[in-house]
């Protein structure tokens, strides 16, 4: 097995391509290890000295480092962990466990502009970030302010904030005229 590493705009954090399909559908983002039972293999990741996050996506695990690691020390281990969850025939997700799909139900009247939203970060915004080990996904719309929740990669990366205000803001307003602002919201 050949896994390819990836850099990442946020230097914490690497994205490594295991060949294979990771999750059939969806994602799954373990930004600390408390829900990594969840995931045997996020759990065999969070096993590994220096491992902060863990985050799946249909190809790629995307991991995060402490801020004390060095990635010279955390990538052999992360790569040999993912290695050997794929060789051991472990589920990725255990039992019943599922990935999410991402968004947050939206109930109330702005439901055709939710749906506008979330079309628009389906086709243009999270193919985009998924190519940097992350997700970006709806978790509200109150008063033309929409707030997304940032996982994987995206998660405290520096130009995140640019990554939302020049880039996705100016998406959904160019767009969508009832939205004014996008915030990031903490999960």
């Amino acid at each position: 097995m050949f896994i390819q590493t990836e850099s990442t705009p946020n230097p914490a954090t690497l994205k490594f391509l295991p060949g294979q399909t990771v999750l059939e559908m969806g994602t799954a983002d373990f930004p600390n290890a408390d829900g990594a039972a969840a995931s045997p293999l996020a759990g065999r990741l969070f096993s590994v000295p220096g491992v902060a996050g863990v985050f799946l996506g249909s190809d790629f695990v995307t991991v995060t480092k402490g801020d004390a690691a060095d990635w010279d020390h955390v990538k052999p281990a992360v790569l040999g962990a993912i290695m050997e969850h794929f060789q051991s025939g472990d589920p990725v997700m255990a039992g019943d466990a599922k990935a999410s799909s991402g968004h947050r139900d939206h109930t109330g009247e702005d439901g055709e502009i939710v749906s506008q939203i979330k079309e628009l970060l389906d086709s243009r915004v999270r193919p985009a970030v998924a190519q940097d080990g992350g997700d970006i996904t709806f978790h509200g719309f109150e008063r033309g302010v929409v707030y997304l929740h940032m996982q994987g990669a995206c998660a405290g990366c520096p130009s995140s904030t640019l990554t939302l205000k020049m880039g996705i803001e100016n998406l959904l307003r160019h767009y969508i005229p009832e939205v004014t602002e996008v915030r990031p919201v903490m999960a």
